[in-house]
């Protein structure tokens, strides 16, 4: 592990060395440099401070995995009583590219309780072999079983890279896994490549979405990452079967838990903003509250529903199942109209995949304009009534 070393003997200024430091890790104790848990390791207090005063020493374990025993790129497979959730065939898509690159096989595993039959579903989308784990002690969800099989297959078959959905069951099982095998785990990525080595290439948004951080972990095998739903592009389906169902079982002992489920309920349908085809979204430009309708009015003259930005949830004006972006939801509607919002890249993250993203906004240099297909400069609070009111005719008239 990387550390700082100190000279005190070097030292004729110590608040000159504490001033440097822009995080304030470094303080003085009883006449003597120290460095607190703030420290980033940003190196300024070697470039700058006296010569040989702070020293820092790289103790990186050198490489000790053997990177060619790990073969292939496994997907979980979400599901619920066998309909298996769509982030699936969109991380298989992904699972495809990227195994293309260094001539690796697509897994899929697959826990539940009869649940072999529609885990054929996935032969259409170019898996090479799908691994279920089909006995009665799975039928449910359990963190505890489920992590028993998971690590079962990932132990068997040593993949590469493992790929989960964002979703209810992936955030709690991802770092779970993650755990048990003392490896990397990368929530939430945005953009994935790979190396000739078998290097996963996870980017996401980081620092408040005010940076795009590139994550590798070379030292680790396996790799893992999860990805929100419709953020990947989900392959078509082909007509016939490709590759074949496996069947797994683990051990009776590896079955027992002390989680009991005792009940199961469905929760009401409900419409959400990730389904919609239409979405006008409110930003920070709105003044206040009342003038949200404004925006509704238009959503509901399109047929779609009314989403927010981070600020209008943080102000009580909206739910936060409203809110679009990365620490909201993902969505990707065939339209989106943009409406005072800036544009960060937390929240261009959670949309730039919409086939059509209008933007209005009064300034020309906002970062939404980057992300938008249509660009409109000008004060939403003119620009929307006549909108609205131009769509009105154009609908009447038809």
């Amino acid at each position: 592990m990387a550390e700082l070393i100190i000279d005190q003997s070097k030292i004729k200024n110590i608040q000159a060395l504490i001033d440097i430091c822009p995080f304030g890790a470094l303080e003085e104790k009883d006449g003597k440099l120290g460095v607190n848990a703030a420290c980033k390791l940003c190196k300024l207090c070697v470039k700058k401070g006296p010569e040989g005063a702070v020293t820092y020493i790289d103790d990186k374990v050198k490489q000790q995995i053997d990177k060619s025993m790990w073969t292939g790129i496994t997907v979980y497979v979400d599901h619920v009583d066998g309909e298996i959730h769509p982030v699936t065939y969109e991380l298989l898509g992904k699972a495809r590219e990227l195994a293309a690159k260094i001539h690796h096989p697509v897994y899929a595993v697959m826990m539940g309780n009869r649940v072999e039959k529609c885990s054929r579903r996935l032969l259409h989308y170019g898996v090479d072999k799908v691994y279920v784990y089909d006995q009665p002690k799975l039928k449910d969800f359990n963190i505890e079983t489920y992590t028993n099989a998971f690590e079962d297959h990932i132990k068997t078959m040593m993949p590469s890279v493992i790929l989960v959905g964002a979703t209810a069951v992936g955030r709690q099982l991802a770092p779970r896994v993650a755990a048990r095998l003392k490896t990397g785990l990368t929530a939430d990525c945005t953009v994935l490549d790979i190396r000739e080595d078998t290097d996963l290439i996870q980017i996401r948004p980081a620092f408040g979405g005010n940076i795009m951080a590139e994550i590798c972990t070379p030292d680790n095998r396996p790799q893992m990452a999860t990805v929100r739903y419709k953020v990947m592009n989900a392959p078509v389906r082909e007509v016939s079967e490709s590759g074949e169902v496996v069947s797994c079982m683990i051990p009776e002992e590896k079955l027992a838990t002390g989680i009991e489920v005792l009940n199961v309920r469905a929760k009401e349908p409900e419409k959400t903003i990730e389904t919609a085809d239409v979405l006008v979204i409110a930003g920070r430009g709105v003044k206040k509250e009342e003038d949200l309708g404004m925006l509704r009015e238009l959503a509901e003259l399109l047929e779609g529903q009314l989403a927010c930005t981070r600020p209008i949830v943080e102000a009580g004006w909206m739910d936060a199942k409203k809110q679009v972006g990365l620490s909201g939801r993902t969505v990707r509607p065939k339209l989106i109209i943009t409406c005072g919002v800036s544009g960060s890249v937390q929240f261009a993250a959670g949309m730039n995949n919409s086939d059509c993203i209008v933007a209005i906004n009064t300034d020309e240099k906002a970062s939404i304009f980057k992300t938008a297909h249509y660009c409109i400069v000008g004060d939403i609070y003119k620009v929307v009534p006549r909108l609205t009111a131009r769509i009105r005719e154009n609908k009447e008239v038809s």
